[in-house]
């Protein structure tokens, strides 16, 4: 089992957050496609520390639930502390929730994959089963290879490159937005429909990247000394000062594919 390397500070919960509304956003046509609707029943699978949990709580309302499931007891803990009345939460591996078979509408997994290598597609076959007849499984992943920051900094591309380094041992797949389609036809789903969306935002003072949440990961891997750590901050602390804020470029991938109806 792959580990996941992303630590939940304040910094990273409060990207969380971020990310959450931005993608309720920006993703509203197609997570009404996928069945989130008023009154659904949806699972979200590898849920961290359940923003969009409480997010798909919010949007399925009083008549709907939402189950979600993560396999670190720390995010478990913090999806938990959201408190929605229709939101329950569970400890659980991707590929192995413990949910009912046939229990929801629809299955959503949000960047999930990327982190899991050799498992992509026992995960989505298992999220098939997880649907009723009709219902939908919702694909959320990334092209980390067309990530950009502008202005560019040479010792925040380290840091990526240390990050990919660090997922490439572990045989991820941080390109695997590009495969979703493919993942749920895999997994016997029907109706697939893959989209790819760019999404540019300025860097607010404070934000910070995935990489950045996986300091004490890369370190236990021998990929970052306190010396490398230093220099990162420097630079996102350079980032936090500029009058005219960075700019974001992020690739992002999304499929939804629907259970056959018998």
């Amino acid at each position: 089992m792959s580990e996941y390397p992303l630590q939940l500070s304040d910094v990273e919960l409060a990207r969380y957050q971020f990310m959450a509304e931005t993608a309720a956003a920006s993703e509203a046509d197609l997570w009404t496609a996928a069945g989130v609707v008023d009154g659904a029943a949806v699972a979200d699978v590898g849920c961290g520390p359940g923003a969009v949990s409480a997010v798909l709580a919010r949007l399925v309302g009083p008549t709907g639930r939402v189950v979600a499931v993560d396999r670190d007891p720390n995010a478990v803990a913090a999806a938990r502390a959201a408190g929605a009345a229709n939101l329950t939460v569970s400890e659980g591996a991707a590929d192995d929730t413990g949910l009912e078979p046939a229990s929801v509408d629809t299955v959503m997994i949000r960047h999930v994959l990327a982190h899991n290598g050799g498992r992509e597609q026992a995960i989505v076959d298992h999220a098939a089963t997880l649907v009723r007849p009709g219902g939908r499984v919702y694909l959320a992943d990334i092209d980390m290879s067309a990530f950009r920051l502008r202005p560019k900094d040479a010792r925040l591309v380290d840091l990526d490159d240390r990050y990919n380094e660090w997922h490439s041992r572990r045989g991820n797949d941080l390109s695997v937005g590009l495969r979703l389609g493919e993942l749920l036809t895999g997994a016997g789903l029907e109706d697939v429909a893959h989209h790819g969306r760019y999404q540019i935002f300025p860097s607010r003072p404070g934000f910070r990247t995935p990489a950045w949440a996986a300091l004490d990961a890369l370190a236990a891997d021998g990929l970052a000394t306190p010396e490398d750590i230093d220099h990162w901050a420097a630079a996102f602390e350079e980032y936090d000062a500029m009058e005219v804020r960075p700019t974001m470029f992020v690739a992002l991938f999304f499929a939804i594919g629907r259970r056959p109806a018998s």
